[in-house]
């Protein structure tokens, strides 16, 4: 939820691998049954970052069930399923299948050139109307003997097996008990491969796979999972001794620029770039500055292993070929920005066109996912901010690969053509086809001023429900940190961010534009809603509380739209959405300030409207009118001033005058404005702009017309 991110210095070095270290509990294990110490172990796996990251590895057992047709006992396969997390899958993440079928399917196997047709016999295999579907690495799970098996591909691991060096230091660490086999992509032929090498080399902990990782195995959950953390463990100590003798990547070249320069620098850069990569899709950014990221892009081998790419299939999947790198000196030029993507475009369009075939896939986004800034960082884009935040951290590990096999050796990086067959492998397609439909707002970034309040946090929840990511501001830190964590629980971290912000200052303003910008790459909606309310007679309203008023509700919806533009044609267009009153359109009594201050904001939405459209920035009123629940600004003076203006109580009869004084009689509560909200937010309203929306259940003085 914290936009803060951890300062790094100028300088950075190079970073050890993680030593693993057995986290099993013989506790939490006692009493579970075959299936569930099966999960137990995958979860430890999963959730250790010094063994797997996400999404990737997976793990099996072999089970005996009782057949639903037979009621015989039949050896199941339990392997984890395609698309699932180790780390947070429960028991409905693993397909089932029966073993006896699995081994049968190797006499329909028709050699590499058929691999694909091999993936629809799978589901002939399933056990127990199991829906949850198999993936490419079942064959290395079924055709090994062994009933507890891990396939994992951490860091320290997948460093040994992306390096020139890697088969030899393999021999030094561990003698003959780790295996090592040349690259070959998943599927049935290296299943069968990895089998009769297991079956001609006796008395293996393990094998080696080139290119993408280890895998392991046990006689029982717990052993296996010893088995792998020691594997790991003992690669990542070997690899630290290695790197005290070698400066990583060649030494420094570029030294990392001050912590709030990069932000800056990150928070000017990245709107710029989405711009130029949003034309049929919007993407969300992640910016990282971590100490790998700066090393490596510092580094005086940076351009030469940047160009070489990923070499680990899960790298390889999240983050392209190859990543964007851009000159540092040049980051204020937009046309070498331009021409910079462009031509990433234009490369990777020739890439697809060198090694596709006529049954491959269409060509997807040519738009590069990784983009490396030296002495500022790593930014990524992606359809969503859990995406796109996962690319980065797929980056990271392979940086920290690159560091290790280059300590050892020469890294090495993926074939071109068996990148392309990865990346456009029918099962992958298959895969991205199963994904549910996006929600609408996806790929949108919203920024909601006053979102502590009962109409902002209401708005920002809609938003978010559609999927949206959205900055949360307010100048109230204790309740914006409430709201913040509360809409965090409920629609993910990723989704939410906060930043104080009081809209009559204009630093504070500015920094929460920045904020937005540098943590998701940009602005799509901005929702003005921070407000107030007084009320006084005119002889007694002040020059302070008119100022005050026309500071939030006039300036105050100023400085967030001024703000708000230059990021929007950046992103060639938006929408802008200003929260005004039902007092902006009718006169009030005792309330001339607060009435003529909404009255200018709802003026100025018009005058911004004229100014925005040639740039697709559209800027819509919404005017509640009593709106007591959840409103802060009812919890003070402003109930009782209004109260007393109609002459009632303050206490439950005011919420009923509002009622009965509407034409439809009903309570407007913040979920109706967010209602209306989400309505010029969203694709729906694109040909709206310049227009007020009442959601006052009804007022005829308020009729625009």
């Amino acid at each position: 939820m914290s936009t803060t991110r951890s300062p790094q210095g100028s300088t950075v070095n190079a970073l050890p691998f993680q030593v693993p270290s057995s986290r099993w509990s013989d506790e939490r294990a006692q009493g579970l049954k075959a299936a569930e110490l099966l999960l137990y172990r995958s979860n430890l796996l999963g959730s250790d970052l010094t063994v797997t990251n996400f999404g990737g590895g997976n793990t099996s057992a072999k089970l005996q069930e009782q057949d639903p047709l037979s009621g015989e006992s039949a050896t199941v396969l339990w392997v984890k399923g395609s698309g699932g997390d180790i780390g947070s899958m429960k028991l409905d993440g693993f397909s089932t299948l029966y073993l006896d079928k699995l081994l049968r399917l190797e006499k329909l196997y028709r050699g590499v050139e058929h691999e694909d047709e091999m993936v629809g016999f799978l589901p002939h295999c399933t056990f127990n109307l199991n829906p949850r579907a198999a993936s490419i690495d079942t064959p290395l799970h079924a055709y090994l003997p062994f009933a507890h098996i891990d396939h994992v591909h951490p860091d320290a691991i997948i460093a040994l097996a992306a390096s020139s060096g890697g088969e030899a230091a393999t021999r030094e660490i561990w003698g003959g008990a780790i295996g090592w086999l040349p690259w070959k992509r998943p599927g049935f032929d290296l299943g069968l491969r990895l089998r009769d090498y297991v079956a001609n080399n006796p008395g293996l902990r393990g094998v080696m796979l080139a290119g993408h990782g280890i895998i392991c195995w046990g006689d029982s959950s717990k052993a296996c999972y010893e088995n792998t953390i020691d594997l790991i463990a003992g690669a990542a100590k070997y690899l630290n001794q290695r790197l005290v003798k070698h400066p990583a990547f060649g030494g420094v070249k570029v030294s990392a620029q001050p912590a709030d320069d990069r932000a800056r620098i990150a928070a000017q850069l990245m709107p710029r770039l989405r711009g130029l990569m949003s034309a049929k899709q919007f993407k969300v950014g992640h910016f990282s500055d971590d100490a790998e990221a700066l090393e490596f892009v510092g580094s005086a081998k940076f351009e030469e292993l940047a160009r070489v790419g990923t070499s680990c299939p899960d790298h390889f999947l999240r983050t392209k070929i190859a990543p964007l790198t851009l000159d540092p000196a040049r980051l204020d030029d937009a046309e070498y920005l331009a021409k910079a993507v462009s031509a990433y475009r234009d490369q990777y369009a020739a890439y697809y066109q060198r090694c596709a075939g006529p049954k491959d896939p269409p060509m997807r986004d040519a738009n590069p996912v990784v983009v490396l800034v030296p002495g500022v960082g790593r930014i990524t884009f992606a359809a969503d901010k859990t995406t796109a935040r996962l690319a980065g951290e797929f980056y990271g590990n392979a940086i920290n690969v690159m560091r290790g096999a280059e300590a050892i050796g020469r890294y090495i990086g993926l074939d071109e053509q068996e990148a392309f067959n990865i990346e456009y492998w029918a099962l992958e397609e298959a895969k991205l086809q199963r994904m549910p439909k996006p929600k609408p707002l996806v790929g949108k970034i919203a920024l909601v001023t006053g979102a502590a309040g009962g109409i902002g946090a209401a708005s920002a929840r809609r938003l978010l429900a559609d999927g949206a990511c959205v900055m949360l501001t307010d100048r109230d830190l204790d309740a914006l940190t409430r709201v913040g964590t509360a809409l965090s629980q409920q629609y993910g971290q990723d989704l939410v961010r906060t930043s104080l912000c009081d809209v009559t200052q204009e630093d504070q303003v500015q920094a929460a534009f920045d904020a937005c910008a540098r943590e998701f790459g940009g602005l799509d909606i901005l929702v003005s809603n921070a407000g107030l309310a007084s009320s006084a007679p005119i002889e007694e309203t002040t020059i302070a509380l008119w100022r005050k008023n026309y500071d939030v509700l006039a300036e105050g919806y100023f400085l967030t739209a001024r703000a708000a533009f230059p990021l929007m044609k950046q992103q060639r267009g938006g929408s802008i959405v200003f929260i005004g009153s039902k007092n902006a359109l009718a006169a009030t009594p005792n309330a001339s300030a607060y009435a003529s201050a909404k009255a200018a904001s709802i003026h100025l939405a018009r005058c911004l409207a004229l100014e925005g459209a040639e740039h697709g920035i559209r800027v819509n009123a919404v005017n509640p009118d009593a709106v007591i629940r959840g409103s802060r600004i009812w919890d003070g003076e402003w109930r009782k001033e209004r109260a007393g203006a109609y002459g009632i109580d303050p206490g439950d009869e005011l919420e009923e005058f509002y009622r009965k004084r509407s034409m439809l009689k009903q309570n407007v509560l913040p979920e109706d404005i967010a209602e209306a909200v989400w309505y010029f937010a969203s694709s729906i309203s694109l040909k709206s702009t310049g227009n007020i929306l009442n959601v006052d259940a009804g007022n005829a003085q308020a009729f625009t017309r």
